[in-house]
């Protein structure tokens, strides 16, 4: 692999961690240590995780919904299937891990839905936050779920905004 890099990036909910090389990110993980600006570890520029902080900054602002620099996800085949069926829960909208379950053919793997849910090393990106319990309420997330609420609660605004705006 190649050399990994960090920036350390300030979000309006903690801290974020990017991890990556110069061809792709790796991991977006919050952290709980305090700090108020965003910065690289190195003084070296990293197109990759600069566009990556980029896009997480235009996500806070509410004008992204979706990601478009590279990543890589390590994991397993279930894994990454799980992974990829996160992607595909639309921004402001919520799925049960029963839903992810059987999106991927295997809806007796509820269970394990969860547990690759919560390998996921790439939030906001992969977003495992938007994976509710099917009885409705918020399980257990990574980065607390306060932050889970927040990232909710922060798309239904900026979506329902935007269908607003849309509508007129």
């Amino acid at each position: 692999m190649s050399r990994l890099y960090l920036l350390n990036y300030a979000s309006p909910i903690g801290e974020i961690e990017i991890w990556g090389t110069d061809e792709a990110v790796h991991s977006i993980m919050f952290s709980d240590r305090d700090t108020s600006t965003t910065t690289m570890l190195d003084e070296t520029s990293h197109p990759v995780l600069e566009a990556c902080a980029s896009q997480l900054d235009e996500y806070f602002k509410g004008t992204r919904y979706e990601f478009t620099f590279p990543y890589a996800f390590e994991g397993t085949d279930f894994q990454k299937n799980v992974w990829d069926a996160l992607v595909k829960v639309g921004y402001g909208e919520t799925a049960a891990y029963k839903d992810i379950a059987f999106s991927i053919g295997n809806e007796k793997a509820i269970r394990a839905v969860g547990s690759a849910n919560g390998k996921n090393k790439l939030s906001i990106v992969i977003p495992c936050h938007r994976i509710i319990g099917s009885n409705q309420k918020l399980t257990g997330y990574a980065g607390g779920l306060w932050r889970k609420e927040w990232l909710l609660r922060h798309e239904n605004q900026f979506k329902e905004l935007n269908m607003n705006m849309e509508q007129q």
